[in-house]
């Protein structure tokens, strides 16, 4: 169940990541190449972030089916959108070929794995949260997080071996090489999601006839709290992961002059570094909660933004390696282990695709377009980063206000097609947590 999740969610990450990778390296000038440098830059970005508004939809859309047919099949319906969806990108004419049609059918592409993305990672969560052994939820749920990052370092690897074919190569055909692996990615990823069996919580709804018949008006009416805080909680993260990920390739490319191979072993650097911490923080936030994970590692994000910069302008590729590593070692790795199963325990079995999907997305829609927003405040700052390191802070900031108003969530009876919001007079506040009857443990938003 495990390893399953974990390679079908690396393969669908994997097409989501790469084309992040390649805006930031050669997509500005396949398609926009009348454009100025600065400007062909921020239009590559603007088109990766593009998805990033329609993932709500996708969220909504697929998360009400998977509440209302089942985790399983609507995984599968999102694993063939986005494998598609990226497959086509490879097969797309160039502004030199098609004019500016090419563009456009890059923006739809985009905006296709766009609305496959917003139910993918939501729905794989929920399928292993659910079949996660109690006590245990946050460590089995981590590896979807796990297989997240395996797909971010799959798509540098990718791009880094595309690399050596040659500048030439690369923006004549070389760069189309990691998509159309996609179309043979579709299937192996296809092959292990339908091994992997439906959840036992919602197959249970489904005998029970708990069924709720309006996944999306419920979740605004009985959880608008949860869903509020599950927006916020999502902007810090996906920041770092596209500016520290895909940015800055370009801000060490471009402004510290350094090679694309160094700025591309930085990002797979961290990358291993984080897929290897995220059983050990799952494991911690099983035995401390979700909720001091989360409060630090926003913190320490915000904290060492400006050190971060500050050490990658020194120039010196161990230096900026180390930087990138720690970064995302102390401050993103803890929040993203900790996320799926944080979302999963904020709402009920009978919402909890839609509304896990729904509110991560909206959340990422606020700062999908951070490459963008780090480009222009990059060039407001005259080629200077710490605008861009104030941008971090400031998303740091947002999900601290939603980590600050969440609950603690770990012993909740995640099989319950309801969760009921606390009461005002709680008689169990105050006795300790391991002499509380378990339907009292814990009453999350």
């Amino acid at each position: 169940m495990v390893v399953a999740s974990l390679v079908g969610t690396a393969l669908e990450w994997y097409d989501f990541f790469i084309y992040g990778l390649a805006a930031a390296l050669v997509l500005g000038d396949l398609f926009f190449p009348n454009a100025s440098d600065p400007v062909r830059v921020l239009a590559s970005f603007a088109t990766f972030g593009v998805a990033f508004i329609f993932r709500p939809l996708g969220g909504f859309f697929f998360g009400r089916l998977g509440d209302r047919i089942g985790r399983r099949s609507t995984l599968v319906m999102t694993t063939l959108l986005m494998g598609f969806a990226t497959g086509i990108v490879g097969l797309l004419p160039t502004y030199e070929t098609a004019g500016v049609l090419a563009p456009i059918l890059l923006v739809a592409a985009r905006v296709c794995q766009g609305l496959g993305a917003g139910a993918e990672f939501g729905g794989a969560s929920t399928l292993l949260a659910e079949h996660a052994p109690r006590g245990r939820r946050a460590y089995y749920a981590s590896f979807v997080q796990t297989g997240v990052q395996v797909g971010l370092l799959l798509g540098t690897v990718a791009f880094l071996l595309v690399q050596l074919l040659g500048t030439e190569a690369l923006r004549e055909w070389g760069w189309r090489l990691p998509f159309l692996a996609s179309f043979v990615l579709i299937f192996v990823s296809l092959y292990v999601r339908l091994r992997v069996a439906e959840s036992p919580v919602f197959l249970a709804m489904e005998r029970d006839r708990t069924i709720v018949p309006s996944p999306v008006l419920t979740t605004l009416r009985r959880y608008p709290r949860s869903f509020l805080v599950g927006v916020g909680a999502h902007v810090c993260d996906t920041a770092v992961v596209y500016v520290y990920g895909t940015f800055m390739i370009t801000y060490l490319v471009t402004e510290e002059r350094q090679s694309r191979a160094v700025a591309l072993t930085g990002v797979i650097l961290f990358s291993v570094v984080v897929i290897a911490l995220q059983p050990v923080y799952g494991t911690l936030a099983d035995r401390i909660g979700r909720r001091p994970l989360n409060l630090f590692s926003v913190v320490f994000t915000a904290l060492f933004a400006f050190p971060l910069f500050a050490l990658v302008g020194t120039g010196q590729p161990v230096v900026i390696w180390l930087a990138m590593v720690t970064a995302m070692a102390l401050g993103f790795a803890p929040m993203i282990a900790v996320q799926p199963i944080f979302y999963a325990e904020l709402f009920g079995a009978g919402v909890r695709y839609t509304g896990f999907a729904a509110s991560r997305e909206v959340g990422a829609v606020v700062s999908g377009f951070s490459p963008l927003v780090a480009a222009a405040l990059l060039r407001a700052g005259d080629g200077e980063p710490w605008l861009v390191a104030v941008w971090i802070i400031l998303t740091a900031l947002i999900s601290l206000v939603a980590f600050l108003f969440s609950k603690e969530t770990r012993d909740i009876d995640i099989a319950a097609p309801t969760i009921a919001p606390p009461h005002r007079a709680d008689p169990d506040r105050h006795t300790p947590r391991s002499q509380r009857p378990l339907s009292h443990a814990v009453r999350p938003q």
